[in-house]
């Protein structure tokens, strides 16, 4: 074996870094998710009432309209690992939390949507701290 290959550092993930990797994905299916229940109501197949694009009142067409492009939008950056991916999400996430705890007279109060993005975001901040600390901890 020469010199040069002896020397070779082998980048392996850390355990904390392929769970957070399926913790993205996970995420990003639900992205999806939310992403398919908007369109079904822009498009009308939901058996609510008034949950037809053209029967919608303005604030919910510029909501539902805007979060049925975004979410899967952030589903395909979270699926990737890309860096855009949970930007994205959380541009959603803030949307859904003001739309449900600023204005619930208008949209509605869904405590649930509320929690599960405040669950994720944790989550998301613990897995970056932790990995940071990890990388922090090898340097040294």
């Amino acid at each position: 074996m020469s010199e040069v290959t002896s020397r070779r550092v082998v980048l392996q993930p850390t355990t904390v870094e392929v769970i957070f990797a399926w913790f993205q994905r996970v995420i990003a299916g639900y992205c999806l998710l939310f992403g398919i229940l908007y369109w079904i109501r822009l498009i009308g197949f939901y058996q609510g009432p008034l949950w037809r694009f053209d029967l919608m009142p303005v604030h919910w067409q510029v909501a539902a309209v805007m979060l049925a492009v975004f979410f899967p939008f952030a589903a395909a950056g979270l699926w990737m690992l890309a860096s855009w991916g949970p930007v994205i999400w959380f541009i959603c996430a803030v949307t859904e939390t003001v739309m449900y705890v600023g204005f619930p007279e208008l949209f509605g109060h869904r405590p649930l949507i509320v929690a599960s993005h405040a669950a994720v975001a944790l989550l998301y901040i613990v897995f970056r701290v932790v990995i940071w600390l990890q990388k922090r901890q090898t340097r040294r």
